[in-house]
């Protein structure tokens, strides 16, 4: 396991100057702020770069707290064979089979919604999806929280109860139109002691299992296919994609990430807004670096 550091001055390697004779196996990569521009979007330049790791024999793994059906829908045919930690670890999956599961405790389930309700009623500008193994559900229904919660959720089912659901609950996602960090995180400290609760972007906090991590979630992935740490490169920009980083020894922080997980990365590079995954893979490899 790669230590976290503790440096947080590194230079943005710009084109990336990763050594060409890295022994490296797999490619793992976080989504919103890493890999996808400043649209959503995947970047054209990823599938000749795909194609050529295909050839070399070389892993690629989508690392999200996205839903499975959201990135199977932004990788679509290309994404068939592809190895995905979704929902932040707490999902794994491989040619549409389970590799993992990492459950919310179910006796968690309601305590989590109410502490969410109790947040809303308190005047918090919030709304919550329960991660389910077959879709996402939603009980508030407003066409602005909807918005957030489809870029992110490709199955989403709106229901009156959440509580009611019938469903294996991977995680339970808390949208904030303010600051996550601010209001919405102190609200679950009290819920830290036995669950995992994570930010997971500026208006996203997770509640999960505890086990359940981007960083366990990709040490699966090695076993699985026979790759150590040190074959292994990782990209993120915030504070669910530290666990991940730790277990790479390639450990790559956007130039746009959080300072916390800038501080436990080996390098930085390119912001997801100047295509830094897919610039930094393509100089690792030795391909021309793509416009």
């Amino acid at each position: 396991m790669s230590a976290p550091r503790t440096a947080t001055a590194l230079p943005v390697l710009d084109p990336p100057a990763l050594p060409l004779d890295a022994d490296i196996r797999l490619v793992v990569s976080d989504m919103d702020g890493s890999l996808l521009d400043e649209r959503g979007r995947v970047p054209a330049q990823l599938w000749p770069v795909l194609t050529e790791m295909d050839r070399r024999g070389i892993a690629f793994v989508p690392a999200s707290g996205r839903q499975y059906a959201n990135l199977r829908e932004l990788f679509g045919e290309r994404g068939a064979d592809l190895t995905y930690i979704a929902e932040n670890g707490a999902y794994v999956v491989h040619g549409d089979e389970p590799v993992s599961t990492d459950p919310l405790p179910e006796a968690d389930v309601p305590v989590v919604i109410q502490h969410v309700r109790d947040l809303a009623a308190a005047g918090g500008n919030v709304g919550m999806v329960l991660c389910g193994q077959r879709a996402g559900y939603i009980e508030r229904g407003d066409g602005a929280f909807e918005e957030h919660a489809a870029r992110h959720y490709a199955w989403l089912e709106q229901v009156d109860d959440l509580t009611a659901v019938d469903d294996v609950v991977l995680k339970i996602a808390v949208f904030d139109f303010g600051s996550v960090e601010e209001v919405t995180a102190p609200a679950f400290a009290d819920l830290a002691e036995r669950l995992r609760v994570v930010v997971s972007g500026q208006h996203w906090l997770d509640v999960m299992n505890p086990d359940a991590d981007k960083g366990h979630a990709l040490r699966r992935v090695q076993d699985r296919l026979g790759v150590t740490a040190e074959q292994t490169m990782a990209f993120g920009d915030y504070l669910n994609d530290a666990g991940m980083l730790d277990a790479a020894h390639w450990s790559c922080a956007m130039d746009n990430a959080h300072p916390d997980v800038r501080a436990r990365a080996r390098y930085v590079v390119p912001a997801n807004t100047r295509n830094g995954v897919v610039r930094t893979v393509a100089a690792a490899l030795g391909l021309p670096l793509p416009d």
